[in-house]
């Protein structure tokens, strides 16, 4: 089982603040470093403001070296496909090809009305969702010297270079996620290299691998090429008392965060990650709120990166 920290720096952080979770990130073992992409704040004022999720990730690309770095997730209501490819590659090449892009509709409308961000309804979003899969792909899977071009009926691209390539290759690795029973399996299947099914019950992540799972057999898939995740808020503690207070500090409820997240001891956290290790998740994102308490990191990594690992 590969563990992540996942981060909301859309809550209220510095680019130094993520610098600092990274490399410790880095130094305590874990797989990777992943973070939002939001532009406003959802539980809190936001100071001192948001931080790009591209121009962090190319900030870190350079600060560390060995763990992964990627997005959960990037709407498509921010960047056109093209410049998005370019954007991702350059970071692939920054960090010597440990890049990964988490992609999706996006959800959030007062983000994009507080920025001026247009926000079409779901179904246009999904629409933008599969031609950005297509451009962006093809982009970087382009063989080198030929052209690219594309028209759908979002987006429209003309004799592209298709450059820069990746460092990866064919390409960075594409995250898609959600709970939506059709059209997100249907393209999890065509074009996921990992599923995630975030902040979601034990019955419910279940039900989302088996319809990603009958996608991948109707499109004629191996299931097995896809990695199956999920992403969990996480407060752990030495003891109950511990729990509790690392729960305050991030607003919230330690017995509500057994129940819905992976909340307490470190024991009890590794039992409630074997649980979804038995639905066939082999990676878990760990959601750590607290972004100036790097003790609970080594913790984690301590206690339960060491048991699951």
């Amino acid at each position: 089982m590969q563990l992540r920290i996942f981060t909301e720096p859309q809550e209220g952080a510095t680019y130094d603040r993520l610098r600092r979770v990274a490399t410790a990130t880095e130094d305590l073992g874990f797989d990777a470093f992943f973070r939002s992409d939001h532009y406003l704040a959802m539980d809190t004022d936001g100071g001192p403001g948001p931080t790009d999720a591209w121009v962090t990730l190319a900030g870190l690309a350079r600060e560390t070296t060995r763990i992964r770095l990627g997005t959960l997730v990037s709407p498509v209501t921010f960047r056109l496909p093209g410049p998005l490819a370019i954007a991702v590659a350059q970071v692939d090449a920054m960090s010597g090809g440990r890049v990964e892009l988490g992609i999706g509709a996006g959800w959030y409308e007062a983000e994009h009305t507080a920025y001026g961000i247009p926000f079409p309804r779901l179904g246009d979003r999904f629409d933008m969702l599969e031609e950005q899969l297509a451009v962006i792909t093809g982009v970087w899977e382009s063989p080198p010297g030929q052209r690219y071009s594309f028209t759908g009926n979002r987006y429209a691209l003309t004799d592209s270079p298709a450059l820069p390539k990746p460092v990866q290759r064919p390409r960075p690795p594409v995250i898609l996620g959600g709970k939506g029973r059709t059209r997100t399996p249907r393209l999890a299947a065509r074009y996921a290299d990992e599923f995630n099914v975030g902040f979601s019950s034990l019955d419910q992540t279940g039900e989302a691998f088996t319809r990603v799972r009958a996608a991948c057999a109707e499109a004629g898939r191996d299931e097995r090429s896809i990695v199956y995740s999920v992403a969990q808020t996480v407060c752990c503690g030495e003891d109950e008392s511990a729990v509790v207070r690392r729960a305050m500090a991030i607003g919230r409820d330690a017995d509500d965060l057994r129940r819905t997240g992976l909340g307490g001891t470190p024991d009890q956290i590794v039992d409630r990650i074997g649980r979804f290790a038995e639905l066939g998740a082999s990676r878990v994102y760990l959601q750590v709120l607290d972004l100036h308490d790097l003790d609970h990191l080594a913790l984690l990594s301590d206690r339960v990166l060491s048991q699951v690992g």
